[in-house]
């Protein structure tokens, strides 16, 4: 019976690692291809081949059989996380195709606005505000409307627009840009404004990031800065 050396073992070991690197396609990857069946393979001819004046230790052959199992563990874990991972993106891509159309309040400075109809939007104010205000901006950049909103308290404030300028004009529908700002113990702050905008489209995030909305405005956000979604 012919007996196999710890460098003969090794040098199976290599070739079970390049043929099965060369099934795989990439003979620079063969250590990280060794599968649980060339391991088995392995361990079996280990067996046949053994020494029987001097057999395999019980130790080392059930440290063998605990590598082996934990190796396949590994491998079946892998296998679950991979289709854990299938059935996310299938439900990211559900959730995308329902917001399509939708209306959304997002954190944004500007939004495309249908003047025919009123808009609301909010601000946040982190601490009491004597004088806070809302400036609406035309594409041109010019003040059209400055909304007064007097005195708030800490919290969300909301507002209204009826698409007029300040003389009273109906303004033409078209991308608008809103800022507001607020005395805070007595300095003049800018406060964070919370839009609606119409959803166009949605683009899928790759891996551990999120999606991305485009909007009717021609700007794009993640989908973490949605305050509300609506219909």
């Amino acid at each position: 019976m012919t007996t196999v050396s710890n460098d003969t073992s090794s040098d199976y070991l290599k070739s079970l690692q390049k043929t099965t690197s060369d099934k795989a396609g990439d003979s620079t990857t063969g250590a990280s291809s060794l599968g649980k069946d060339s391991f088995l393979q392995l361990l079996v001819t280990q067996m046949q081949n053994q020494n029987p004046l001097d057999p395999q230790d019980n130790s080392e052959f059930v440290a063998q059989l605990a590598q082996f199992s934990s190796l396949e563990t590994m491998q079946n874990l892998s296998t679950s996380v991979d289709a854990i991972g299938g059935m996310y993106q299938s439900s990211q891509a559900l959730q995308a195709s329902s917001l399509v159309g939708r209306s959304v309040i997002v954190d944004a400075g500007s939004t495309n606005v249908d003047t025919s109809k009123e808009m609301t939007g909010s601000v946040t104010v982190p601490s009491a505000s004597s004088v806070t205000t809302v400036k609406v901006y035309d594409a041109d950049g010019a003040v059209v409307r400055t909304i007064d909103l007097g005195d708030q308290k800490a919290g969300t404030a909301s507002f209204t627009w009826d698409g007029k300028d300040d003389a009273g004009n109906v303004l033409e529908s078209g991308n608008y840009s809103f800022i507001a700002k607020g005395s805070l113990d007595g300095t003049e702050t800018g406060l964070t404004t919370y839009l609606p905008a119409t959803v166009t489209s949605v683009t899928m995030g790759s891996a551990g990031t999120s999606m991305t909305l485009n909007l009717a405005n021609g700007t794009n956000i993640a989908l973490s800065k949605v305050q509300q979604i609506g219909i």
